[in-house]
């Protein structure tokens, strides 16, 4: 597969970068200055591109069989995140190549709850609430598109960098937690994820989430 990922410097990108080249796919990695970031792989094509400007979105997209995002602002610029969601779905539109974004897990429900959200449980850190609140905007425009052929993977509630184990649980709307309550995955396995569902697509248009 040829493959397009934004972000690819990231925490979650760069993996996404590693597994989608030991896989075999050819991958073009995404950063606003490649020249910035010389740790990028070596096997994938480095290129220039802001997510946010659908003309750059178009050209790194043409042609390929699916784009990945995995962007994240800096602090205090979370409303980037939005910008970022809108600008590649206008570019993809152009070109219908297919969209896996990574987003937050705010919005997933709670298990035993009537709908209360992670974001709305009294617990949820305070400092973590404008990136989750992003994250929401972020799933707002998805749902609202009707022409690109989106996925959107929201992680588990603890997002770390850890081991690949090839192992995990896919879910819908609702946290999935371990049965003492903890919901996690190691940036490796969110990986892992995302390129089985790059290729076997089984959401369109749809949230998912993956949990051990």
């Amino acid at each position: 597969m040829r493959i397009t990922v934004f972000g690819a410097a990231g925490n979650v990108g760069s993996r996404v970068v590693t597994e989608a080249i030991a896989r075999g796919h050819e991958v073009t990695a995404v950063t606003r200055d490649p020249a910035r970031f010389p740790e990028l792989h070596p096997r994938a094509l480095a290129r220039a591109g802001d997510a946010a400007n659908p003309e750059d979105v178009a050209g790194l997209s043409a042609g390929q069989d699916v784009v990945i995002s995995a962007t994240r602002p800096t602090p205090g610029h979370e409303a980037d995140l939005l910008r970022a969601a809108e600008g590649l779905l206008a570019g993809l539109a152009r070109t219908g190549t297919r969209l896996l974004l990574v987003g937050g897990a705010g919005s997933l429900t709670l298990p035993g709850t009537d709908g209360l959200t992670v974001l709305d449980d009294p617990a949820f850190p305070p400092d973590w609430r404008p990136i989750a609140l992003a994250c929401n905007d972020q799933l707002a425009a998805c749902r609202a598109e009707t022409v690109v052929d989106w996925a959107y993977l929201s992680p588990a509630a603890v997002l770390e960098p850890g081991e690949r184990t090839g192992r995990y649980r896919i879910g819908g709307d609702e946290l999935l937690t371990d049965a003492d309550g903890n919901s996690a995955i190691s940036m490796e396995d969110l990986a892992v994820a995302l390129l089985d569902e790059a290729e076997r697509p089984k959401h369109h248009r749809t949230r998912f989430t993956a949990a051990y």
